[in-house]
């Protein structure tokens, strides 16, 4: 069955990608360009040329076919004064989509939709492929500012349809190449592969960085067959005499959700690739089966735009090509702020159960790879699939001092890693067999407690081993540990996965309304490409937990299993910057974290946007603020970026209804800093809080900054 669906999608492929070449010069539709504007673009005969300052006095120029012959791209050039470097001539940028099917598990909740999926597997059931195919019938330029858009259409990808759109940016060298394109057809989910073809006569190697971090090259020739390569910085290049082009993706947009962060091969280079296009090519791709147990693919709902991206970076050569492109998320590093720790929760590194097994003490891979990446505090959720949670204490007793003697041992003045567990028991909706849903657990210091509790036996007694070891066999005994050891928790992944009805079902609770109760957590899921933001489904459940009246908040997770350096771990990435003038140590206790978290002295972000201050009525999120009789205050941001940014919101709700004060960012250039006042009526208002995201859909997001009633 699977192999009739390929042939049937191969021939889908050869049939579509026949089509006559156009010959006539298609007019160009320029009423929304702005002769001001700072990206300069002009018709030639058969030619439409872009020309921006990129850096100092260097100039990027690309002129198109306006014919829509074969080469859509005629060339691209550097220019410095009087001296052209063409970096590559003859350049048509392809798009392969992989169409499947959307489906749902049984047993959700019912307001929840069938995009809010994550147990999901589209590529065990029939699929096929789409290459794009443009009909160049029209050609609309717009820009004002510091940007400009250059829109081709009619594209086509199979049940896709819409236009190609190329986005240019002053200031700066990136270009966003981007399939604009929706489907009519229901229940679908997506895969993208995408890159630029031809070039062949100025490209002489291809550069890439592999998984353990050194420089690789192979020369380009004709007949190449194409290859896969695993890379760090989700990276390729092409380089030849007179300069080179880097592409790579939306950093964080390209990765849908997965459970694990292995590297499935993300660029690709050679001729035939996809057996489609005999002119050599560079790219990203995606695959279909990443080999575990869920692969959700991206959702694609009908009738909207939906967005598949591709940045390419011209560069004298392929070092500075590189150099650039690691600008751009900071080298894969969350970057330090004054006054500020990074820190990180949810992850399934098995670290007790690992070292029980072991008989040297090495130090596990996934500390490198977290202290590389500028990450200070790492939240472990251990014994999920793992050890004997369940276990009444000979087994369960011995994995958690190992746990914490491991997380002592791996910790220093540099770096914490805090033990930790998703309990999933306990806390749920009252009454026997109600699920509890999934929840992680932070205590300040390190705990003993087991998840079982006989009739007689005590809640608390001491052990001539371990000292104090809890008891619990109830959602009281629960809530009273963490009143005890001063503990948090919240809601791991809400509205999907195994807590899809939380918090909702849970929000009358005692535990829910109780202070050590955080709120719920955030991911980039599920995945949307027709979305400007990541990870709303989150972001709706803090709107939401804010509108219900206590004070909770919505820290990033990560939720994924086993680290190691050949990972593409910062693509799933996210950090939270608690505002911490210093790291706490193991020895001490972490209670400074606890207490940032439960006061909302924190932002999320994807490492890309930071936002190093944000008051209202010079109050911070987490504070209560009170409104003078107009209403009217002063909202200050003091934002820092690398990607140009697209908008902001103001988000604030009235305790029932949520309200979104968009600012369009369109005149930003990249890596700038910047801080904004606004003036915003906020009567009738109980909070409200800040999103920023890029024109690469990075973001980040405070908490909320509570209004006084």
């Amino acid at each position: 069955m699977e192999q009739a669906c390929q042939l049937l999608a191969c021939l889908s492929i050869f049939w579509t990608t026949l089509v006559p070449a156009a010959c006539a010069v298609v007019p160009v539709e320029k009423s929304e360009y702005a002769d001001t504007c700072k990206v300069r673009i002009r018709e030639q005969p058969d030619v439409l040329e872009v020309t921006w300052p990129a850096s100092g006095s260097e100039h990027i120029r690309i002129r198109f076919a306006a014919t829509g012959q074969t080469g859509l791209v005629k060339d691209i050039a550097l220019l410095a004064g009087d001296d052209e470097r063409v970096v590559a001539r003859d350049l048509d940028p392809v798009f392969f989509v992989t169409v499947g099917t959307r489906e749902a598990p049984s047993g959700r909740p019912p307001w929840l939709a069938v995009w809010d999926v994550f147990f999901d597997k589209p590529a065990r059931r029939p699929y096929q492929r789409h290459r794009s195919v443009l009909r160049l019938k029209r050609v609309r330029v717009s820009g004002q500012g510091q940007r400009a858009r250059v829109a081709f259409g009619d594209l086509e990808i199979g049940p896709f349809a819409g236009q190609l759109l190329w986005d240019f940016y002053a200031g700066s060298r990136l270009v966003r190449i981007e399939a604009a394109v929706a489907t009519q057809l229901d229940r679908r989910a997506i895969l993208y592969d995408a890159g630029l073809v031809g070039g062949q006569t100025d490209w002489q190697q291809v550069v890439w960085v592999d998984t353990q971090g050194a420089r690789q090259a192979a020369p380009v020739r004709e007949g190449l067959p194409a290859r896969t390569l695993a890379v760090r910085y989700r990276t390729v290049i092409a380089a030849g005499a007179h300069g080179a082009v880097a592409l790579f993706p939306p950093p964080h947009q390209f990765h849908f959700p997965r459970d694990w962060t292995d590297n499935l091969r993300f660029v690709w280079y050679g001729t035939q690739y996809q057996g489609l296009e005999p002119r050599f090519g560079i790219g990203i791709r995606q695959e279909a089966d990443g080999g575990r147990a869920f692969e959700p693919w991206f959702n694609a709902p009908p009738g909207v735009i939906h967005r598949l991206g591709l940045f390419c970076v011209p560069a004298a050569d392929a070092t500075r090509a590189l150099d650039e492109t690691l600008r751009w998320t900071n080298g894969d590093r969350f970057v330090k702020l004054p006054g500020r720790i990074t820190f990180t929760t949810h992850y399934h590194m098995a670290v007790a159960v690992s070292a029980m097994e072991r008989t040297t003490q090495n130090i596990p891979e996934f500390i490198g790879v977290f202290k590389r990446m500028g990450v200070e505090a790492v939240h472990l959720a251990d014994f999920h699939g793992d050890g004997h949670p369940k276990d009444p204490g000979p087994l369960r007793l011995p994995e958690l001092e190992m746990l914490f003697r491991e997380c002592e041992r791996l910790s220093d003045s540099e770096f914490l890693l805090i033990p930790g567990e998703e309990v999933n028991e306990f806390l749920g909706l009252a009454g026997p067999g109600r699920h509890p849903g999934h929840w992680m657990c932070l205590f300040p210091r390190p705990v003993y407690w087991i998840m079982r509790r006989q009739e007689g036996q005590p809640f608390v007694e001491y052990h001539g081993r371990y000292g104090r070891v809890y008891r619990v066999g109830s959602r009281q005994d629960m809530i009273e540990l963490l009143r005890r050891e001063r503990g948090l928790a919240w809601t791991a992944h809400p509205r999907i996965k195994a807590s899809s009805w939380t918090p909702d079902a849970i929000r009358h609770e005692d535990f829910y309304l109780a202070d050590f109760w955080l709120g719920a957590a955030w991911k980039a899921m599920p995945a949307d490409l027709s979305r400007p933001k990541l990870g709303e489904r989150a972001l709706q459940v803090l709107d939401d937990m804010a509108n219900w009246g206590q004070k909770k908040y919505l820290p990033g997770e990560v939720d994924v299993f086993k680290i190691d350096h050949t990972h593409e771990l910062y693509g799933h990435m996210n950090v939270n910057y608690l505002r911490l003038d210093r790291l706490p140590r193991f020895e001490q206790g972490w209670q400074p974290i606890l207490d940032a978290l439960r006061a909302g002295k924190f932002f999320v972000t994807t490492g890309e946007i930071l936002v190093h201050d944000f008051r209202v009525a010079g109050r911070e999120s987490g504070d209560t603020v009170h409104l003078p009789a107009t209403g009217r205050v002063t909202i200050e941001a003091d934002i820092a970026w690398t990607f140009p940014l697209a908008f902001a919101e103001l988000v604030s709700g009235d305790g029932a209804r949520v309200y979104r004060y968009r600012i369009e960012l369109g005149e930003t250039q990249a890596f700038d800093r910047k801080t904004w006042r606004w003036q915003l009526d906020l009567r009738d208002r109980r909070w409200v809080r800040l999103e920023v995201w890029d024109v690469a859909v990075n973001g980040a997001f405070t908490q909320p900054v509570w209004i006084a009633q």
